[in-house]
C-alpha cells in the first residue's frame, strides 16, 4: 500500500478533471424511465438494440424478490454478457470518456469505467442501498504491468469487505481473493473513500466532473436521480 502522501496525490491526480458532482445527488433515488430509455436507443442508434433494453426490464422484475447478492450478480452477468469490452480510444476517439448506460447498450461496448457506472446504476433501481455500492478505483496487476481499473464494489452491509463486479473477470469474489486489485479510491452518490478506509475522505463528493457530467446524461435518458419524499425513511425498494 502507497504511503499517505502518495495515495494523495494518486487520488488528486486521478481525479483531475473529475470535479463537482451535482449537489443534492447524495441520497437520491434512482428510477429507470424504460420507454424512454427505448426511445433514445431507438433514435441514436441501431433500433434492435432497444431489445436489450427489454431484456433489462425483464431482468430486474426477475430479481426483484431475490437476496440482494443475488441481485448482484446477476446483474453483473447480464452487463458482461450483453457488452463487449473496448476502450475509449477505440470507441470514441478520446482517452477518457465516460459512457451512459444507454450510450453503452447502444454501442454494445464500454470500457471498465462505463460497466461500472451502468451496473450501479442498474442495481440502485433493483433495490440496492447506496451504501452497498461504490465505484471503486483500482491498480490491476495484468500480464505482469500494472493499471488503472475501475470495478464496482458491492458491500453486504456498508462496513463488510466488498464483492467485485469486474467487467474483465466474470467471478464475483471477496476483495480479499483479488491480490491483483489495489484500491486507490472508491466513491459513489454520497462521498469519495480513499483506498480501504471505512470512512468517506470526502462528503462532498463534489470533485468529479465526470460523474457529474454522466449522472446529468442519464437523467435526460431516462434514468434519473430523485430525492425520496422523506429522506428520514428507508425506502421500500431498498435491500433488505
Amino acid at each position: 500500500m502507497p504511503a499517505s502522501g502518495t495515495i494523495r496525490l494518486l487520488v488528486a491526480t486521478m481525479a483531475l478533471g473529475l470535479a463537482v458532482l451535482i449537489h443534492g445527488f447524495g441520497h437520491a433515488e434512482v428510477r429507470i424511465d424504460f420507454d424512454t430509455l427505448r426511445a433514445e436507443l431507438e433514435q441514436r442508434f441501431d433500433a434492435d438494440r432497444a431489445a436489450v433494453i427489454d431484456e433489462l426490464e425483464v431482468l430486474l422484475d426477475q430479481i426483484s424478490a431475490v437476496e440482494p447478492r443475488e441481485r448482484a450478480e446477476r446483474v453483473n452477468a447480464f452487463f458482461n454478457r450483453r457488452i463487449r469490452y473496448v476502450e475509449d480510444d477505440q470507441l470514441w476517439g478520446q482517452s477518457d470518456y465516460w459512457a451512459s448506460p444507454v450510450e453503452t447498450i447502444g454501442h454494445g461496448a464500454g470500457d471498465c469505467e462505463d460497466f461500472a457506472i451502468a451496473k450501479y446504476l442498474v442495481l440502485r433501481e433493483a433495490g440496492i442501498d447506496n451504501r452497498q455500492l461504490r465505484l471503486i478505483y483500482v491498480r490491476a496487476r495484468m500480464g505482469g504491468a500494472s493499471r488503472a481499473h475501475m470495478v464496482l464494489g458491492y458491500y453486504p452491509d456498508p462496513e463488510s469487505e466488498p464483492l467485485i463486479l469486474d467487467s474483465l473477470v466474470r467471478l464475483v469474489a471477496p476483495a480479499g481473493q483479488r491480490p491483483d486489485l489495489t484500491p486507490v479510491f472508491s466513491f459513489n452518490s454520497e462521498g469519495l473513500w480513499v483506498g480501504g478506509q471505512s470512512r468517506p475522505a470526502d462528503r462532498a463528493t463534489d470533485r468529479l466532473s465526470r460523474w457529474r457530467d454522466v449522472l446529468n446524461r442519464t437523467q435526460a435518458e431516462g434514468i434519473r436521480l430523485s430525492a425520496p419524499p422523506d429522506s428520514s425513511d428507508t425506502s421500500t425498494r431498498q435491500s433488505e
